[in-house]
């Protein structure tokens, strides 16, 4: 982080990020068996539309509340210490998206009998974050670390009107990068052995200009925490209102290509995504209201520790939920079952217990061992 100024304290903490992130996890979480119950031929639309589509909001949040994060406890007026900055972020991102890497290239090497990657692939897939399917977001995020000063310089002068402009940009090449066919034309066209090819079909692991918008919102909302307070207190009924309008506008969208333009259900959650239109207003809409009933809604006791919890363990829940996904999906498929409605309930229920679970052992474990926790999330020891 930052260097911040000696007698400075730190703000208070704000319940709603960890929340934030707990519901994150679960919503990547539901994508992920969502992408299993689609294999199912027969896959009802509507199920299809809660794993797919209403989670959608997922992934571009954590780049809204990573951004937050990242600004509430920093002073943009002050010095900025871009090699510490660095030196945290390698230890608390870079290190734990080696670890495991290093963790699914070897085991799905193994247990797919296609062995590790020589040197030459193992680093294009590195950069690229293809170790495994949701390691693509910590490439993004180390992106964005490495921008910072960049995001230091574009904050300091951002207004309402600067960030509407950011806004109608984003839209723009969001729809360009997902739904160009020139682009996509070009990009297929291109050889299989073409060192350029990688660079454009992987673009969404690390082009950040895709989630620009929902970064720079959410670190100017932690700048200016006392308007963003009012502002929720004040419409905290438009809010809500705006993200159940957002949520059906999506899924109108999503049922209107089924059955009006006849797309099939996989082709239909891979258009009204998190980067189509509907799809970026719903991030943003979902990103407030979060934030909003987080903050200003009165929850029972068990609920705000079932919220902890889910939070506190969703780096490690979010990395390592593919490995009991898979080997579920195996157990699935060598059993000669289908994934159901009701199963993949049942799916998802398991994956996200498993998960937290594996996530609440092993920091457990890292307390005594810290050298797990250090490797896995990046958390250490508290200097005594």
């Amino acid at each position: 982080m930052a260097t911040q100024a000696p007698n400075r304290q730190r703000k208070p903490r704000l319940a709603a990020i960890e929340y934030i992130r707990g519901i994150s996890m679960m919503g990547v979480i539901g994508i992920h068996v969502g992408s299993q119950y689609l294999m199912n031929p027969m896959a009802n639309l509507h199920m299809v539309a809660l794993f797919e589509v209403a989670t959608r909001f997922s992934v571009p949040i954590f780049f809204f509340i990573s951004a937050f994060g990242l600004f509430y406890n920093l002073d943009i007026k002050e010095k900025f210490d871009y090699v510490s900055f660095l030196k945290r972020r390698w230890k608390t991102v870079f290190v734990p998206y080696l670890v495991w890497s290093l963790f699914y290239l070897g085991h799905d090497g193994w247990l797919y009998g296609v062995g590790f990657p020589d040197p030459l692939h193992l680093l294009a897939i590195l950069f690229f974050g293809n170790g495994k399917y949701q390691l693509y977001f910590l490439v993004i995020l180390l992106w964005f670390y490495l921008l910072m000063p960049l995001w230091l310089r574009l904050m300091r002068v951002m207004t309402w009107p600067w960030l509407a402009f950011l806004l109608i940009v984003q839209v723009g090449f969001d729809y360009w990068s997902s739904f160009s066919v020139p682009l996509n034309t070009f990009v297929y066209s291109l050889p299989d052995n073409s060192w350029l090819k990688p660079f454009f079909l992987y673009r969404l692991n690390y082009w950040v200009f895709h989630y620009v918008f929902i970064f720079m919102l959410g670190g100017y909302l932690a700048v200016h925490m006392e308007g963003f307070l009012e502002f929720m207190k004040k419409w905290r009924y438009p809010v809500i209102a705006a993200f159940w309008l957002s949520l059906a506008a999506l899924l109108g969208y999503y049922y209107q290509i089924i059955n009006m333009n006849g797309y099939t259900p996989m082709e239909a959650v891979n258009t009204a995504h998190q980067l189509c239109p509907a799809g970026i207003a719903y991030t943003i809409a979902a990103s407030i209201f979060f934030f909003t009933i987080f903050t200003y809604n009165n929850y029972p006791e068990f609920l705000k520790q079932a919220l902890h919890i889910l939070g506190k363990h969703s780096y490690f829940a979010y990395l390592v939920h593919p490995f009991f996904i898979g080997y579920m999906a195996l157990g699935l498929q060598r059993s000669g079952c289908i994934l159901t409605g009701g199963l993949a309930l049942c799916f998802y229920a398991a994956a996200l217990a498993l998960s937290v679970a594996a996530a609440a052992c092993l920091r457990s474990i890292g307390e005594r061992w810290p050298f797990i926790n250090i490797l896995t999330i990046g958390v250490y020891p508290k200097k005594k």
